[in-house]
Order: structure tokens, then C-alpha cells, then sequence
């Protein structure tokens, strides 16, 4: 029993220690500490010492402490995780807009690596990779029994190399094999054309670093030939990114100072309002962007489409800028992730990507498994066909939306009391918009073409008919 007794120690300190590494804050620690649940973690050394003496294969204590510390977290949320060194070293990067590898947001399910999103323009975008695809071998390696962190790096590699995915797709009677190469994904967030004289279209891929301020280089080239009439924010797909360049981007079209999200939580400091102002848009000492800004920029008429593929720092745009009636929602809801993810250092060069709060709209609505449900519901095609989509309420583990059952007080109690520079709309029930109506045994119609703002996308000809509309009531005399 002293050996019980003293391995029961060591983990406690081992999991103590990880836990002050954090840097939580020291209420939240003291309670920490004050709980520790011995029994359990005495049961963790148990077996721990098992499979250290028992396994068929000799098995390192760091290996077992970081399958252990990948367990708790990818049991709690689809979005905690564990990253190593060089999944870390990734997430950094990738914030810039240019990694390794083939181009697709993925989580777990089932042991499985499940497509959240391809991202656009990428070796997986064009292969066809879809949604809700379940990735059950990379190349010769069974995914099942790998984790997340692990699977992700087999996909990455050196340019130019080829890998080879078996896909489960839902529909289809036998598996799909895939063979890609991998290049540098450089993403370029942000693309715009004028559509039409005077109509603008504006597309958001992800948001990075400098998402903010190519929004604005983009609406000033929108402007040259002359003010804009009308503009189509395109958040489809869009997986999202980082907190800091939504709240820039959404401050490109709202009022100084005007809320654009809060999140809460159990630390004290995952409470936090953020605002269009600098001090929340801006990293360091960087140029305020926003002073570039054409003079039309927060007036023009705006109609932002949103799908199944809008998720996080995508949602927060489509929820300010809808709570605040700057713009029409058009499309179908959003994926519905509205939790922010914290990435905590840890030695090593390894770190943490935990969940610490969830996040709302400016009119205190959480989004959490529930997504932006758009003021006008189009879909995909003119016949009412849509490509079905994963969610986040279909994700393993998901957080549940605690608002739900008093969505009146989670509008009553809205984060912040504004002044009339930011004052925000009264909540209002959103209309329904027209669905077209068609037999269920019709067949959908062919999807939009990835041409960047196509003629035959469906939804972005009623985004452009419903602002000409717009421009013909502000024309009457």
C-alpha cells in the first residue's frame, strides 16, 4: 500500500502542477487545490502502475501522462485538445494565413476524424472533401486509437508529398479514397468583386491576423469607381478564426464603441465585453485600419449570407450585425459554435487549447449549439435544395445552450448598458422569409459554382435583388 500511497502523491502533484502551470487565476486555484479528488487520482496511479508493469510493450511516463492529459480534454468539448510542440507551433502559425498541409478544419467523433469545413481553395476544397466526412484511414494508419493531435500530423507534411484519405460519407455505399498533395495553404481571407455598378460583394474565407484591415482595403477598392449601393457580406463556409479580427471586422460596419460580443465563464477573466474600439480590435501598436475606412462603409445597405458552414468569429459578425438591424441575414442557420477556446502554454513548448467561456450577441444571446438563425431563410438552390451539413449540436460532447430555457432574460439582461452612441435595437421576433416551394421528390438542383461570386449562386442573386430593392425605396421621392 505505500507504493499505492506514494504514486497516488506523485500524480496528485504531477496534475496539481499542471493545473498552477495554467496560470488560472488564484481563486480559481485555491478551489482547485481544496478539491482534489484523492480517491480517483488514486485510482489513476493504480492504473497507471498497471499498464507501467503489465502492458505487452514497454510504455514512456511522458506517453502516459499525455494520453492522459489528451483524454480529459477531448472527453470535456470537441474543442479542448492537447497540442504538442508541433501542433502548437501550427496553431501559431496558422493565425498568420499560411501553413503546411491539406486544408481542412476536422474534430473527433467516435474515434474518427470528422471535416468541419474544407477550407476554400485548398488541396482538400478541390479533391471534393465535404462536411461531415469521416476520415477512417490515413494512408496505410488506422485513425481509430489515434487522437486528434496525432491524426492532424499525419495529414500535415512537406509540400508536394502525397497522401492518400479513406473517407465514410454519408450516402454514399462504400468508402471514398482520396489521394491529395499537400502544399503551403496560403488562405487568403478576404476576396472581393463589384458585382453590379454600384453593388459590392465581399467574401470572408477565415479570419486571421490581418482580416480587419484587408476588409477595409477591399471596401476602398469596392469605392473607387464610386459609392457603393449596395453590399453582400458573404460569411458562408467561413469556419472562423480569431476573436480580435471579428470584432474588427464587425467595427468596419457599426458605430465607434458599439458592443459586439461579451463572453463569460468561471474565471473571472473569461468575462469580458468587447467593443469596436481599438484597444479590442487591435494587437500591440499596430495602425488603427478602421480610420481608412470609405466614408459609405457603415450606411451602405448590407445583406450578409450565413449557412451551416458559418461558425464562431463568422457567427459573431452575423450577430452583431443583425442584433444591431445593420444588416439582412440571409441564408440558412449556422453551424453554432459559440464557445471561445483559450490556448494555455504549457513546458515543452506544448500547450492547452481549453474551453473557457461562451460567447454572446451584443442583445445577450448565446449561439452555443444553436447558431444565427438568418432573418431570411434561402436555400442553397432555387428548388430549396441544401447541402447537409454537420453542426455543433451534432458534435460528440458538445456544450448545450444554458439560455435557452430563459431566452427573454438573456435579452433582458444584455452585457451592457450602451450609450446613444452604441445603443442597440429593441429584440424583436425575426420574420420568416420566402422558402420556395417544391415536392420532396424533386432532385436538388446543381450547387453554386465556386467561381467567386457566380451568377448561378442562388443566394447571393436574392442577396443583390432584395438590396436593389432597398435602393429602389430610398430613391422614392
Amino acid at each position: 500500500m505505500g507504493k499505492w500511497k506514494q504514486a497516488g502523491l506523485v500524480c496528485a502533484g504531477v496534475l496539481g502542477g499542471i493545473l498552477i502551470s495554467l496560470q488560472f487565476s488564484a481563486l480559481a486555484e485555491k478551489e482547485t487545490r481544496t478539491s482534489l479528488p484523492i480517491e480517483e487520482l488514486r485510482t489513476f496511479a493504480e492504473v497507471f502502475n498497471a499498464i507501467k508493469k503489465g502492458y505487452v510493450e514497454p510504455v514512456g511516463d511522458k506517453t502516459l501522462i499525455t494520453h492522459a492529459i489528451s483524454g480529459m480534454l477531448s472527453n470535456l468539448d470537441p474543442h479542448s485538445t492537447y497540442l504538442d510542440a508541433d501542433a502548437f507551433k501550427d496553431l501559431q502559425v496558422g493565425t498568420q494565413g499560411e501553413f503546411g498541409g491539406i486544408g481542412i478544419e476536422v474534430g473527433m467523433e467516435d474515434g474518427l476524424v470528422k471535416v468541419v469545413s474544407p477550407i476554400e481553395d485548398t488541396p482538400a476544397d478541390r479533391a471534393g472533401v465535404k462536411p461531415g466526412d469521416l476520415i477512417f484511414k490515413i494512408d496505410d494508419t488506422l485513425v481509430k486509437g489515434l487522437t486528434l493531435t496525432e491524426a492532424v500530423k499525419r495529414m500535415r507534411g512537406k509540400p508536394k508529398s502525397q497522401i492518400r484519405l479513406s473517407i465514410l460519407r454519408k450516402g454514399e455505399a462504400k468508402p471514398i479514397d482520396v489521394t491529395l498533395t499537400r502544399e503551403v495553404i496560403k488562405v487568403q481571407s478576404v476576396k472581393s468583386k463589384l458585382v453590379e455598378d454600384g453593388f459590392g460583394y465581399l467574401r470572408i474565407t477565415s479570419f486571421q491576423e490581418n482580416t480587419g484591415a484587408a476588409v477595409v482595403k477591399h471596401l476602398n477598392d469596392l469605392s473607387k469607381p464610386g459609392p457603393l449601393k449596395g453590399l453582400v457580406l458573404d460569411l458562408r463556409n467561413d469556419p472562423g478564426g480569431l476573436l480580435n479580427s471579428a470584432v474588427g471586422v464587425s467595427a468596419a460596419f457599426l458605430p465607434p464603441d458599439s458592443l459586439i460580443t461579451s463572453t463569460d465563464g468561471r474565471a473571472p477573466d473569461a468575462k469580458h465585453e468587447f467593443h469596436a474600439s481599438p484597444a479590442d480590435y487591435l494587437r500591440g501598436s499596430r495602425e488603427d485600419y478602421i480610420k481608412r475606412l470609405p466614408a459609405e462603409a457603415r450606411t451602405v445597405p448590407m445583406v450578409v449570407l450565413v449557412n451551416g458552414g458559418s461558425a464562431s468569429a463568422s457567427e459573431i459578425v452575423a450577430g452583431a450585425l443583425q442584433d444591431y438591424k445593420r444588416a439582412v441575414v440571409l441564408g440558412t442557420t449556422t453551424f453554432g459554435k459559440g464557445s471561445v477556446q483559450t490556448v494555455l502554454p504549457l513546458p515543452g513548448n506544448t500547450a492547452i487549447k481549453l474551453t473557457t467561456a461562451r460567447y454572446f450577441t451584443p442583445l445577450g444571446r448565446s449561439i452555443q449549439a444553436k447558431g444565427i438563425d438568418p432573418d431570411i431563410v434561402v436555400e442553397e438552390t432555387a428548388n430549396g435544395g441544401s447541402t447537409q451539413r454537420l453542426r455543433e449540436a451534432n458534435l460528440d460532447h458538445h456544450l448545450e445552450n444554458n439560455s435557452e430555457a430563459d431566452s427573454e432574460t438573456a435579452v433582458k439582461e444584455a452585457p451592457a448598458k450602451p450609450s446613444s452612441s452604441r445603443a442597440l435595437p429593441p429584440a424583436q421576433p425575426k420574420p420568416s422569409g420566402p422558402k420556395d416551394n417544391k415536392d420532396e421528390g424533386d432532385e436538388a438542383a446543381e450547387l453554386p459554382s465556386r467561381e467567386l461570386a457566380s451568377k448561378t449562386d442562388y443566394q447571393l442573386t436574392q442577396a443583390l435583388n432584395i438590396l436593389k430593392g432597398m435602393q429602389i425605396i430610398r430613391n422614392k421621392p
